[in-house]
């Protein structure tokens, strides 16, 4: 098998090499996979670093958090030889080997057959980026969201979980205002579906007064920090935001009125230990609701030996759409 292999060096960091290696390296698992395509996340890029991001804990270690691929051989009967399988989540790439391989083994529970209607590689151009995305839409319409209640903001809005949540807002009948800190994504953005741009800058500024006009029906934020403190006191009254990003830092100095006096909602979107169910469910809408038209003009191609730059420009938020890596070019 062929693999990004981080090692650490004799300074104690750790460094990223493409290694060829026999499959008995590979951890203990059900089932193993011909792996076809990965993709790049912002975790990635903390897992390729020279400290792993507080991720990986042990070396030698393989990388990338999402793959697809096909089963090559399983000892759980719910995948047999040949079929289609998608993994996100699970902390795999983080304390399990992960998708930079053209081989992996992983427990059968953590797999997801590969939606009808979706190729390995349109699965990984969504990604955990645009799962995670999906997990928010369906938590903001669980919250009562529908396109009648006006704009829903998207920050981070040309990043890959930004980029699948603009584009599934637009396919499903919402306004979608797209934050962006660069201006040359607008026409990108507004490709997407995005009908309104709005300058980071708009949203950078710290907390003036504990609640502002009454201007987001919902909110998709990837961003954190100070932006999402900002956002909070921009919500309309019962409408809710969904957390799927820190771009913009852990801290968020929030106050506590618009809870009190709009009844607005902060949902945390876990995608890695999502339950089975869920995963399906999420899956099957992004088929019907993602339009794989905008999920091509997203993708950036790349291959295993791209994957340490890659991981180097996400971390520099410059990473434009969803990256597929083609594993076995």
């Amino acid at each position: 098998m062929r693999a990004v292999l981080m090692e650490k060096g004799e300074d104690g960091q750790a460094v990223a090499r493409l290694a060829e290696m026999s499959d008995d390296a590979l951890p203990a698992g059900d089932v193993t996979v011909q792996v076809a395509f990965s993709t790049l996340n912002y975790k990635d890029g903390l897992c390729l670093s020279a400290t792993g991001g507080g991720l990986v804990r042990n070396y030698p270690h393989v990388p990338g958090i999402d793959f697809a691929g096909v089963v090559e051989s399983s000892d759980d009967p719910r995948y047999a030889p040949g079929a289609p399988v998608v993994l996100t989540g699970w902390r795999v790439g983080e304390a399990h080997w992960g998708g930079y391989a053209t081989k992996a083994r992983v427990k059968a529970d953590w797999l997801v057959p590969l939606p009808d209607g979706l190729t390995t590689r349109q699965a990984m151009a969504v990604g955990t980026a645009g799962f995670t995305a999906m997990l928010a839409v369906m938590a903001l319409e669980d919250h009562g969201l529908t396109p009648a209640d006006g704009e829903v903001l998207v920050t981070g809005a040309a990043g890959g979980v930004g980029s699948i949540a603009v584009a599934i807002l637009a396919q499903l009948g919402y306004q979608v205002a797209a934050v962006t800190g660069r201006p040359e994504t607008e026409g990108y953005l507004r490709d997407l579906g995005a009908t309104r741009i709005v300058p980071r800058a708009d949203l950078a500024e710290a907390i003036k007064r504990p609640m502002e006009s009454e201007t987001w029906a919902g909110c998709v934020d990837a961003v954190g920090g100070q932006m999402l403190a900002r956002v909070l006191g921009q919500l309309k009254s019962n409408a809710s935001v969904a957390a799927v990003g820190n771009a913009g830092g852990l801290a968020v100095p929030a106050n506590i009125i618009p809870f009190l006096l709009r009844g607005i909602n902060l949902l945390g979107i876990n995608s890695v230990t999502v339950p089975y169910a869920r995963r399906v469910a999420a899956w099957g809408r992004i088929v019907t609701d993602l339009p794989m038209d905008k999920l091509e003009a997203m993708i950036q191609p790349a291959t295993l030996a791209d994957v340490p730059a890659l991981g180097e420009a996400i971390l520099r938020g410059e990473v434009q759409g969803r990256v597929v890596v083609d594993v076995t070019t």
